[in-house]
């Protein structure tokens, strides 16, 4: 009896968790078993791996040959260990030194011609196993410019099998094979050179785009087709400031996961736009999938925008959803596999129509859709769920002759110092912006005025606002007196917030 040892990691959400891969060979019937709460994927590597041993020029061992991933009760997905479990297995068989792969991380899928080819999530795995005091990391080369992203890792990248068991002290010839291409990455971020200044009139609508991405409030545009709501809502990612060092890297691992970067640019420096089209299922924009659940729309859009165009024509299960990451920043995903948690504290912006003919405005006398079509249609968008968006903004038919307004680099100059504003304000709490911080908070900052809370209170009183209504407009207020250099709202900035918030309606 022989034990090869070496490690891998799983990924449970952007969670690592280091694993012990264990290959115990017995003389018995040959046989191969996987063991440790592997999905389907990762049963399959048995098949993989001895034909990847086979094609590599390796004698496989004809013994009963059993793999351990360990913890075993820790859910395993993904072909990821491939390469973890032929090494132990040559390790056990004694076709290579037993000492050198035993601290060493091995993270990659293997082909049936012994090729390593590149897997998801390298970054977070990487990182977790660093974290875990395990720094020496063998990828496929395609992966190493994604490793070498994490601080203190030692990465070496193996085009083949051969390639890795020749660095173990195993006598094989290493192929010259070619690298296995990275998988093409569809780019998700909006150009750079969308320019709000392109956006003629909707002077209300700008300011409105201003205040949400100083405060990083959630926005609703109402307004019938052609006034430029799609226009102004990807425009707002060039308003917001680049990512901070910490929430790049965790931008980039949820996009690793979700197999949505291109590692050759290094980390995500820019805040992600997710735009999901209005078909797109619960699952696509949530998250989920067989097996570990992935990431959707709204984790890839964390510390960016989700986009929503034509909001009421998606699923009331899609908008529904979206209330418990609105509220704690995270999505918890339960299946039967396992729970992953993803980050997912991102702006939220919703354009609609008025109705399905969008032109109730006005008067509303070009208006061909009847009174029941007209609720059901916004009746999509549920009172909780307005109930969790800060601003919400009614847009007129635009004019050919309206002078061209400020550039997005003009704007994005007074955005970022009211964030600056915040940081100073915010240093020693757990918040970053506006958008994040609780209502009580705010209110024992006001001062001993309670005549600021006159025209909530009252707006309180009629039912116009919830209690997060109220903390949510004093939000605003904040991020509004930030943009002006104030050191805190007064009676203006808390009254232009109840418009903002309630289209007009609540004052």
């Amino acid at each position: 009896m022989v034990l090869g040892r070496t490690l891998g990691v799983a990924l449970v959400g952007l969670t690592g968790h280091v694993v012990d891969v264990e290959a115990h060979l017995a003389p018995s019937l040959p046989a191969f078993t996987l063991v440790g709460l592997p999905d389907a994927s990762l049963t399959e590597s048995r098949d993989r791996v001895r034909a990847a041993v086979t094609s590599s020029g390796m004698a496989w061992p004809n013994r009963r040959i059993t793999v351990n991933l360990s913890p075993a009760t820790l859910p395993k997905s993904g072909s990821s260990f491939d390469l973890a479990i032929a090494v132990a297995t040559l390790a056990g068989a004694e076709t290579i030194g037993g000492a050198g792969p035993h601290g060493t991380v091995h993270l990659g899928e293997l082909g049936l011609d012994g090729r390593v080819r590149p897997v998801r999530g390298v970054l977070p795995a990487v990182a977790a196993a660093v974290a875990a005091g395990r720094c020496r990391v063998v990828v496929a080369e395609a992966n190493v410019a994604e490793a070498r992203l994490v601080p203190g890792a030692e990465v070496v990248g193996a085009r083949s099998l051969a390639e890795v068991a020749a660095s173990y002290g195993a006598e094989v010839a290493v192929p010259t094979l070619p690298a296995v291409d990275p998988e093409p990455v569809q780019d998700r971020m909006r150009p750079a050179t969308l320019d709000l200044a392109d956006v003629m009139g909707q002077d209300d609508a700008r300011a409105c785009l201003e205040v949400a991405a100083a405060g990083s409030h959630h926005l609703l545009l109402v307004g019938p087709p052609g006034t430029g709501k799609t226009m102004l809502a990807a425009r707002l990612p060039g308003l917001l400031p680049d990512l901070s060092e910490a929430d790049a890297v965790e931008v980039t691992a949820v996009h690793s996961v979700a197999g949505a970067f291109d590692p050759r640019e290094g980390l995500l420096r820019r805040p992600p736009f997710e735009d999901p089209h209005h078909t797109a299922t619960p699952a696509s924009v949530i998250g989920g999938g067989s097996g570990v659940p992935r990431p959707g729309a709204a984790s890839r859009a964390h510390r960016g925008v989700l986009f929503l165009d034509e909001a009421p024509e998606f699923s009331t299960a899609v908008l529904q959803t979206l209330r418990q990451p609105l509220e704690h920043g995270e999505l918890v995903l339960h299946r039967a596999a396992g729970t992953a948690r993803y980050p997912a504290r991102f702006q939220l912006v919703l354009a609609a129509n008025p109705c399905p003919c969008g032109q109730a405005v006005g008067k509303g006398l070009a208006c061909t859709c009847r009174s029941e079509q007209r609720r059901r249609y916004f009746g999509k968008l549920s009172g909780p769920l307005l109930d969790r968006v800060d601003l919400q903004v009614e847009l007129g038919p635009a004019r050919s002759g309206s002078a061209a307004g400020e550039s997005t680099a003009q704007v994005a100059a007074r955005v970022l110092a009211a964030r600056e504003a915040q940081a100073h304000r915010l240093v020693a709490t757990p918040w970053r912006t506006n958008g994040e911080v609780p209502g009580g908070w705010l209110r024992d900052r006001l001062g001993p005025d309670r005549s600021l809370m006159g025209d909530l209170d009252r707006a309180l009183d009629r039912g116009t606002l919830s209690l997060r209504g109220v903390d949510r407009v004093l939000r605003v207020a904040w991020t509004l007196a930030d943009l002006e250099g104030r050191d805190a709202p007064g009676r203006s900035e808390v009254g232009q917030a109840l418009l903002l918030r309630t289209r007009g309606n609540g004052a």
